[in-house]
């Protein structure tokens, strides 16, 4: 959570606990506490505020307020989230998918230095996205506009997505997808890798490991590495004829561990 000017200066930001017993039952009220906290510990009250912004994962109606489908918070029945806010706050309750939103906040105060067009690609346990056109997020007629995770890219060896595709962007791209191509690769690979020692010994393996083995210089992570730059790179090449944007932008928690080597390597294949 952040207070915010008008301007995207953050004043203060904090972050509590997500408890998602009870089927997340406790996750709205717990942030509605610790905002009522935050006004009563700084002196504070709605009069002070213009609204209220909110990022959240799940399928979400913008005009009602409501999210559902949102697993990862036990989020299976639908949340009257404006609902809630409205009546315990009394300020107006804006919501988003976090993806659209993550890309909203570069476009408007981050990488993108407030340029029109910009699309947001984030990396993580899945591969989310949202794109600004025109100074606009781009949300399509059933709201599923900028789902740029289900794309497809992997013709020869599709896997099976979450959304019940075949080769998605995300079985390729994010930390699940890592690992996805690690174990494809090392079925083929002959080598006397690190990576391929581990998968034999029958080892968990991450993302992360895979990176920082292939920046060790070794065979089989390389591999897997080239193969999902690829993957990757060939995304952003479609995203970028579909929409000309200005500025490419991956964020996450995958694209933290390579920084400017995956930007690099992922640009040989546009």
């Amino acid at each position: 959570m952040a207070i915010l000017t008008q301007e995207g200066k953050i004043q203060e930001k904090w972050s509590i606990k997500t408890n998602i017993l009870d089927e997340g039952s406790h996750i709205v009220p717990d942030i509605i506490d610790s905002i009522q906290h935050k006004f009563e510990k700084q002196g504070l009250d709605k009069e002070d505020f213009l609204e209220i912004g909110m990022g959240a994962p799940g399928a979400i109606d913008r005009k009602a307020g409501t999210v559902i489908g949102a697993y990862n918070l036990n989020w299976k029945e639908l949340q009257e989230v404006k609902k809630a806010f409205e009546k315990e706050i009394g300020l107006p309750f804006f919501i988003d998918n976090d993806a659209n939103v993550a890309a909203l906040g570069e476009q408007w105060v981050g990488a993108v230095e407030n340029n029109p067009d910009v699309i947001f690609v984030t990396l993580g346990t899945g591969v989310g996205g949202g794109v600004v056109a025109e100074g606009n997020l781009i949300h399509g007629a059933g709201g599923a506009g900028g789902e740029l995770g289900h794309v497809t890219v992997d013709f020869e060896n599709p896997i099976t997505c979450t959304c019940g595709k075949k080769g998605c962007l995300e079985t390729v791209a994010s930390a699940t997808g890592i690992v996805n191509l690690t174990r494809r690769y090392a079925e083929e690979y002959a080598g006397d890798a690190q990576l391929k020692k581990i998968i034999d010994d029958g080892q968990d393996v991450s993302a992360k490991d895979v990176f920082d083995l292939a920046k060790e210089g070794d065979d089989l992570a390389l591999i897997v590495y080239k193969n999902f730059c690829h993957y990757l790179g060939t995304a952003c090449a479609n995203f970028a004829c579909t929409r000309n944007p200005s500025t490419i932008v991956i964020g996450g928690g995958v694209s933290a561990c390579r920084g400017r080597l995956l930007t690099e390597r992922c640009s040989k294949s546009f």
